[in-house]
């Protein structure tokens, strides 16, 4: 996959929109208006603060359903979505929580949004909603169907759960490229706003070959620089929020010293790689 094609950039920074709780969810506030309101705030901040792409989640929907979320969860992601649409021009993405990748492709097709994320694309893992088995199969075949070309980043050994059989990174990360046919990989940590080590992610991409690694947790200011030694590009959210609280807005400030850093971090990194090319003949 070009990430280039997608992102204008070959090591691009994702914003995520974390939406208030929606209908059916057992903290819904009753105001679709006031979930849209809070939701262009922030993809607003985003974009000002100089991301390469958004990804919208129904992260406050907790406790998530394993699977198929609600047909009312659905409709209201997709309106969420063309209303950050008709604000910003970045690249986006959806996540539906907890596993609901087909309900994601669904959305994403009928807004021509550029990807989803998928928790768990292959194997199955142990969750506080109970066991998720990858559903590649259906999913692929539904990509197809639709005669779409929504992207699928899918996690790796994903956050908040643990593998049935070894946790093997070097081998989830080939069943899922070659197996399950992603198209990018996302590293996490073992939470949310937990980092993935530098020794996993170095793993991940020496596995993953050619197909792009995501930092899917954790990244801030302060780590990016070292995370992105063995990463294409990277998800961030609780490290952009006011305070670095996840319950908070998005922090345009923060935002923006993000995008510096790791900007920095890259530049740093493409000078390091043009040196260390250079034969010098004596």
């Amino acid at each position: 996959m070009d990430l280039y094609q997608i992102f204008k950039t070959r090591t691009p920074i994702i914003g995520v929109v974390h939406l208030s709780p929606l209908p059916t969810s057992p903290r819904w506030g009753g105001s679709l208006k006031a979930v849209i309101d809070r939701a262009e705030q922030e993809a607003t901040a985003l974009a000002s603060g100089g991301v390469d792409g958004i990804i919208v989640e129904n992260f406050f929907d907790a406790p998530f359903t394993k699977n198929r979320v609600d047909p009312v969860v659905v409709s209201a992601m997709t309106v969420v979505v063309q209303r950050i649409q008709n604000l910003v021009t970045l690249p986006v993405g959806l996540n539906v929580l907890r596993n609901d990748a087909q309900s994601a492709m669904a959305i994403a097709s009928c807004v021509q949004a550029q990807f989803i994320r998928v928790n768990v694309l292959t194997g199955v893992m142990a969750t506080d909603q109970g066991l998720i088995e990858g559903e590649a199969h259906q999913l692929l075949r539904y990509r197809r169907e639709l005669g779409s070309d929504i992207k699928i980043f899918a996690d790796v050994l994903v956050k908040h759960a643990r593998p049935l059989s070894s946790p093997n990174l070097t081998v989830a990360v080939k069943d899922t490229i070659e197996r399950g046919l992603a198209d990018a990989v996302i590293l996490s940590g073992w939470a949310t706003g937990s980092p993935p080590n530098v020794e996993d992610l170095e793993l991940a991409s020496g596995a993953a070959g050619t197909t792009p690694v995501f930092i899917g947790s954790g990244a801030d200011w302060e780590n990016i620089a070292t995370l992105m030694q063995a990463a294409n590009g990277v998800i961030v959210s609780s490290s952009l929020k006011r305070h670095g609280r996840i319950e908070q807005p998005i922090d345009p400030i923060r935002v923006s010293q993000f995008v510096e850093a790791a900007r920095r971090s890259w530049n740093s990194k493409s000078e390091t790689k043009s040196i260390s090319s250079v034969t010098i003949h004596s």
